[in-house]
């Protein structure tokens, strides 16, 4: 595979024991399976002030969004476990989002995110396996430019879904999201190829 598949890879939840970050794991494990270069982040490394203009205009982009906005730039795939809030997407992962999305000159900028190929997924402790959020978050990401893979995959009772070392007690769902990982791989790679 070329050294072009690239792959940005983060979980929208800061918590240590994230069902998520479990899930993106395996992913990751499949994307670079396939032949993929992926940079895992842990957005809790890059704390954020909520999206403000008014402190925007006075500071600028906060350091921690520069460093973020140059990661979604030199990747061209993007590999996102997200939980769901209240039937949306975490604050953590749309504040983060806001952010990246403002340039030096505090105007909107989305060339970070235009024509990056984006694999969305989620666990969550509920019968609907964070599906709720996935659909605002593939919105989200669509009207940024992103190219979002159809066929999310959600993890239902996530709770119960995970053995110690953090595996899918599930074989078969192991395969499937490892599948996904591969699956984002391989459009980054056809979607370099053709540029």
């Amino acid at each position: 595979m070329s050294a072009d598949a690239r792959i940005l890879a983060f979980a929208g939840s800061a918590r240590s024991e994230s069902f998520n970050k479990k899930l993106l794991r395996i992913a990751v494990r499949g994307a670079e399976a396939a032949g993929a270069t992926c940079i895992c982040v842990d957005l809790r490394d890059y704390p954020l002030p909520i999206y403000d203009g008014d402190l925007e205009a006075e500071s600028g982009l906060p350091e921690n969004a520069r460093k973020l906005r140059a990661l979604f730039a030199s990747h061209a795939g993007l590999l996102i476990a997200s939980p769901e809030h209240n039937s949306s997407i975490p604050a953590l992962l749309k504040n983060t989002l806001d952010w990246v999305s403002r340039s030096e000159s505090a105007a909107p900028d989305l060339s970070v995110f235009s024509g990056k190929i984006a694999c969305v997924m989620a666990a969550s402790p509920s019968p609907l396996g964070g599906m709720r959020g996935l659909v605002h978050l593939s919105a989200i990401l669509g009207n940024m430019g992103c190219i979002v893979l159809p066929g999310p995959f959600t993890l239902r009772q996530a709770m119960k879904a995970f053995d110690a070392q953090g595996e899918l007690l599930d074989e078969k769902y192991g395969q499937r999201v490892a599948a996904q990982g591969a699956q984002l791989a391989d459009w980054v790679r056809r979607a370099a190829q053709e540029i």
